[in-house]
């Protein structure tokens, strides 16, 4: 299907000259990047710029570093550049494994990461694993700078923390302070490229923390509170994760749709839980499945 609109492209070539474009064109404009979800919505007109701002030729924006304790991920990184790395993957392990499970080889090739926070799509996979790494992104507007934590990021389906004439130009995660281990499960209807039925994104360390975060099973992907405050401080046993089950209907709201039943969701967020419970204690323990191996 052909684009059948017409618009304006620029392509700046540093962070300021994007930040004055779409500060000037405001909602009228939007950002291009890996596109692998902005040019199918222009395919079928759900949404219509009179602008589009390319930022691939930015350099700062292709820049995946370890500052001091702070990851940052440029706004043109891909999900492929993020596998390839092997910062990511012994740092945060947890990213580098939900990264895996993002659509097929041939889109994780275009897709970014920023552009999938800024997508917002319930069932986004990157979402558990940058919430329960307590992830922020660095925002612009014009000359501006701000920094938004991904907990108040998503407002709802498709819809963003993101102001009008702003945009992403990148991730930042600290790396933990103790010793860690994760894990993110992924429920889909087939191996190969599904959107998640249920995802569950797992950390702890050794000071037995936990933070517990789902996707697919709300409006927005989000922590689960009451799910961590039960956990904190404390090892596993079957009586506890007992009770972490019972608390699942408290944390998400499922829906039916095309995809999978609310009910069923609900039981596999149950079962999710456990599995990735035991799979963080596992690795954080040193005998754990390797990161990337399913454990559904």
């Amino acid at each position: 299907m052909p684009i059948a609109q017409e618009f304006e492209l620029y392509r700046p070539k540093t962070l300021d000259e994007a930040g004055e474009v779409l500060k000037a064109h405001k909602s009228k404009a939007r950002v291009l990047a890996g596109g692998t979800d902005l040019l199918n919505w222009l395919k079928e007109g759900l949404v219509a710029p009179e602008a589009l701002v390319d930022i691939k030729g930015i350099p700062e924006l292709r820049e995946l570093r370890l500052e001091g304790k702070t990851l940052s991920i440029g706004a043109a990184v891909t999900f492929a550049e993020i596998l390839e790395s092997e910062l990511v993957r012994r740092k945060f392990p947890l990213l580098w494994e939900a990264s895996r499970t993002v659509a097929s080889g041939g889109v994780r090739s275009r897709a970014t990461l920023v552009g999938n926070i800024c997508s917002a799509i319930p069932s986004l996979d990157s979402g558990p694993a940058l919430l329960v790494h307590e992830a922020r992104a660095r925002v612009q507007s014009g000359r501006e700078r701000r920094m938004v934590p991904l907990a108040s990021w998503f407002l709802g389906p498709r819809q963003t923390a993101l102001a009008e004439g702003e945009f992403v130009t990148g991730i930042e995660l600290d790396v933990p302070d103790h010793k860690n281990a994760g894990a993110y499960l992924k429920l889909g209807r087939y191996a190969g490229e599904d959107l998640a039925q249920v995802g569950l994104g797992v950390l702890t360390d050794a000071a037995k923390a936990w933070r517990v975060a789902f996707c697919a099973v709300g409006p927005v992907p989000a922590r689960a509170p009451k799910i961590e405050a039960l956990l904190a401080g404390k090892a596993l046993t079957d009586a506890l994760l007992r009770k972490a089950q019972s608390l699942v209907a408290e944390e998400i709201r499922p829906i039916t749709d095309i995809r999978s039943s609310k009910e069923y969701r609900l039981h596999m967020a149950e079962v999710m839980l456990e599995r990735g419970l035991r799979t963080a204690a596992s690795r954080l323990a040193g005998r754990g499945p390797e990161y990337g191996v399913s454990v559904l």
